[in-house]
């Protein structure tokens, strides 16, 4: 659903309410027959990233536009371009034309700020250093109209996301000579897209499961939290050959209860005078991908008393400012930033150190386990309350401990 403004209104995430993907067109110049465009896409969101394959920009034009040349991006198909005569055609005729990022290692005259990473976008709290990609573009008409009119129909080419129409802004500005100049574009228009986790999957890319030291069930994830064994949609079984793993985009998972592509393990692991520990596990399924830069969101109220974390990044995501219950783990670089595949190797491990906040703590009541988990921005299917490790039952202990309390009665009225 797409409101008035052009903003699609049915991807809002209360953990992160003002993320978005933000596609910014600036008209920098505008001569006889031929409009430079810069084109920045900005990933506002605070956790959620685009991985690999990474963005494939979409759009349709409203007239006989051509792109005569690009910068920091390049076309998926050059289209026909017969109508043009010369040694020079244009880069791209294609009426819906597909744009891409180049490769790391682009020549640098082909580069712009910004681009060449292969189309992925780091979030704003993991990498805020690479959640920003442009490029430039020449753009012409085939017929005598010079006039730059904005196209239509956008698509960020990652699923789940669905985008808006083009929005007329305030131009953006821009600094030159350090700081002491400033110049600024023509027109700026901004395409919104928003994510939502029933477009990107049918199905659940994920699930929890539960333990505590103080209680000797494990509480697994439910059964068929993504899927069902042979279920339409959900493969398992063994590696399909190299050719085919690019073309099938469904998850290929090692068979289990519940067949997700990843399960998140959260274990109650020791209480202290002062303090808690929990050990979070996370478990790769997904015999054929690995998960590059990848996180967790975890929504618990003791967060706001994390002491420390071991062998993961932490950062708080206070969303609503005075409200501190919900955090962000992802891997340290060049450790244990990449999940892989399933196997031996395929799982991650952290533990977390929590101090007892007198006025809220309890293990009763399933409080010591996490109220939400996600993974790469994907809500993962948690175990019904009534199913999560209990504290022993109390009935239980005191009437253990009856046997002794009649001995020492009758053991008292006999001294006396």
């Amino acid at each position: 659903m797409v409101n008035f403004n052009g903003i699609c209104a049915d991807g809002f995430d209360p953990l992160d309410p003002y993320g978005n993907i933000t596609i910014k067109w600036d008209l920098l110049l505008s001569t006889s027959g031929t409009n430079n465009l810069m084109v920045s896409i900005y990933n506002f969101q605070q956790y959620r990233h685009v991985e690999p394959p990474g963005w494939k920009l979409n759009w349709a034009w409203k007239g006989k536009e051509v792109i005569w040349s690009m910068q920091g991006a390049e076309a998926t198909e050059q289209g026909n371009c017969t109508e043009f005569k010369g040694s020079t055609l244009p880069h791209c005729c294609e009426k819906e034309p597909f744009i891409v990022d180049l490769l790391p290692g682009t020549n640098y005259n082909a580069q712009t700020q910004n681009c060449c990473k292969g189309g992925v976008l780091s979030s704003m709290k993991q990498d805020p250093s690479k959640y920003v990609a442009t490029f430039q573009m020449a753009v012409g008409g085939s017929g005598t109209n010079s006039r730059f009119i904005m196209p239509e129909n956008f698509n960020l080419g990652v699923p789940g996301y669905s985008c808006g129409g083009a929005v007329k802004v305030e131009p953006s500005r821009y600094t030159t000579d350090g700081g002491r100049r400033w110049t600024q574009a023509i027109a700026t228009w901004n395409v919104t897209c928003m994510y939502s986790q029933s477009l990107a999957s049918p199905t659940p890319r994920c699930c929890v499961s539960l333990s505590a030291f103080y209680n000797q069930t494990i509480v697994s994830c439910p059964r068929c939290s993504c899927g069902c064994q042979g279920q339409p949609g959900t493969k398992y079984g063994e590696t399909p050959p190299l050719l085919k793993q690019n073309q099938d985009p469904t998850p290929v998972v090692r068979c289990s209860e519940h067949m997700c592509p990843i399960r998140v393990h959260w274990h109650l692991k020791q209480s202290y005078k002062q303090y808690w520990r929990a050990k979070m596990t996370v478990t790769n399924f997904n015999i054929m991908k690995n998960y590059s830069e990848w996180n967790l969101v975890v929504l618990h109220p003791n967060l706001q008393s994390l002491t420390q974390v071991f062998s993961f990044n932490y950062a708080p995501l206070n969303r609503y400012g005075y409200i501190n219950d919900t955090g962000m783990f992802w891997g340290l670089p060049f450790y244990n930033d990449i999940l892989l595949q399933e196997g031996k190797n395929g799982n991650l491990q952290t533990e977390i150190l929590l101090r007892k906040d007198p006025e809220i703590f309890t293990f009763r009541e399933g409080w010591g386990f996490p109220r939400k988990i996600q993974f790469n921005g994907d809500e993962c299917v948690m175990p019904p309350p009534d199913e999560y490790p209990s504290l022993p039952n109390k009935g239980l202990s005191a009437s253990a401990t009856t046997p002794f309390i009649i001995l020492f009665s009758l053991f008292l009225a006999f001294m006396l």
